[in-house]
């Protein structure tokens, strides 16, 4: 019996060693396979300037990440009322290199040339519509996926103007605009306004990029590329971009100098405390958060009268994905996959079209499911051929649009310049550059 005991002392001690080695087996390699979950696994890194669709973004983002666990997506946002280009140029100089970033065109393409990938083997590239590609094409070479299209001009209350007794078809020339101003600014009182006009002139891109677009291109014959390489600008429609500075300045909310992008979206033209803005579709998504009625039913869209483009809105790719080509093989890889899937996917389409509101840049897309009212009318504009093509200030000198003349117009704005020296100075510039 006593031996008996012993056996079966002898036999539980041997089960309790097996199972904890087992154990430690089992525990071993579930760190293990942690570990090399960990290891597998790429982060992507996006830096982008889109605000309106933050949000929108983040979320489809989850949903990638659900679909491809072995995949880590950082989002990171700059725009609106902060500067993007000058953060992004911190965060390369900083060493902090997001895998995804934005470029608007060839000056920030020859800026950040040593780092762009080749897209051109990627199904977005394939599916870009024509014309998308021309600003980051070189020979064989895609050095950026195309954001969306858009289109900005003056957004307007339809209410308000209809209260007024004002039909938007008969504004066609500047002397048209001016008398519209007039008239809603004499009754701005009965129509609850705080003025006609709200001027975000804190905003460079505002002034230096969108306003100042209007009446550079034509000089260009709307052409990116002729743009990019002339060694002189001469500023030919100044004289019609002063006239639409000093309108929109006079009947503004004031001061404008500390008006942001923030406060002319949400603060006074979504309350209605203003009749119009000058902006685009992409401010759809804001007006929607504020008011879902009056986005919906409520707001329109009018051309800027430029002479010779009268009728006709700004229409293009605003910004451009690019992919660090310094990156490791995989996380470049996993960038391209994330891009293709954005744009090519059923997932990616519905949310382009759905949840960002936007003007697809791409082939394959129901256009009936363009959703809002602004993108619709730019739709039609492109439809009848009444866009000016080619946001030539994408190939300005770099940093010129915004720090150069988007700052000589603020201090014109603020009479700290007059206007002559404005032109002088924003040619001299340009023309040091371009030595």
């Amino acid at each position: 019996m006593k031996n008996r005991k012993s056996f079966f002392r002898i036999v539980s001690i041997m089960l309790v060693a097996v199972l904890a080695l087992v154990g430690c087996s089992s525990s071993n390699d579930s760190g293990n396979d942690k570990e090399k979950s960990s290891e597998d696994q790429v982060t992507v890194d996006i830096f982008q300037f889109k605000v309106e669709i933050k949000d929108q973004f983040e979320d489809l983002v989850k949903v990638y990440e659900d679909e491809n666990p072995g995949v880590k997506i950082n989002v990171k946002t700059v725009g609106g009322g902060n500067d993007y280009g000058g953060t992004l140029k911190a965060a390369f100089a900083s060493g902090d290199e997001p895998a995804i970033f934005n470029v608007g065109g060839p000056s920030d393409v020859e800026e950040y040339r040593a780092y762009l990938a080749d897209l051109a083997d990627t199904a977005a590239a394939e599916a870009a519509l024509d014309g998308t590609l021309t600003a980051v094409q070189e020979d064989a070479k895609v050095l950026g996926l195309p954001f969306n299209q858009e289109g900005y001009g003056l957004i307007y209350n339809k209410n308000v103007f209809e209260e007024a007794g004002i039909n938007v078809e008969d504004i066609v020339t500047f002397e048209d605009l001016q008398n519209v101003v007039e008239t809603l600014d004499k009754q701005k009182e009965e129509l609850g306004l705080d003025a006609v006009f709200a001027l975000p002139a804190k905003e460079l891109w505002v002034l230096g990029d969108h306003i100042s677009n209007m009446f550079i291109a034509p000089e260009f014959n709307n052409d990116i590329q002729e743009a990019y390489h002339a060694e002189t600008i001469a500023l030919e429609k100044g004289d019609e971009l002063k006239r639409y500075l000093d309108l929109q300045n006079k009947y503004s909310v004031q001061p404008i100098l500390s008006l942001d992008y923030s406060q002319q979206v949400e603060q006074l033209f979504s309350l209605e405390k203003v009749a119009m803005i000058q902006q685009g579709n992409w401010v759809y998504n804001s007006v929607y958060d504020m008011d879902p009625d009056f986005a919906e039913n409520g707001i329109g869209i009018l051309s800027v009268p430029v002479e010779g483009f009268e009728g006709h809105i700004p229409a293009g790719v605003p910004m451009f994905w690019a992919v660090n080509d310094k990156k490791d093989d995989k996380v470049v890889q996993a960038s391209k996959d994330f891009l293709d899937w954005l744009y090519t996917s059923e997932t990616g389409k519905n949310a382009v079209l759905e949840d960002f509101k936007f003007i697809p840049a791409y082939k394959d897309y129901d256009a009936e499911k363009i959703s809002d009212p602004l993108s619709k009318q730019i739709y039609e504009f492109a439809e009848v051929g009444k866009t000016i093509e080619g946001w030539v200030y994408q190939a300005t000198p770099t940093g010129w649009n915004q720090e150069t003349l988007g700052v000589n117009i603020q201090k014109y704005l603020s009479g700290d310049m007059e206007w002559d020296e404005v032109i002088s100075k924003s040619i001299e510039k340009w023309e040091a550059e371009r030595q």
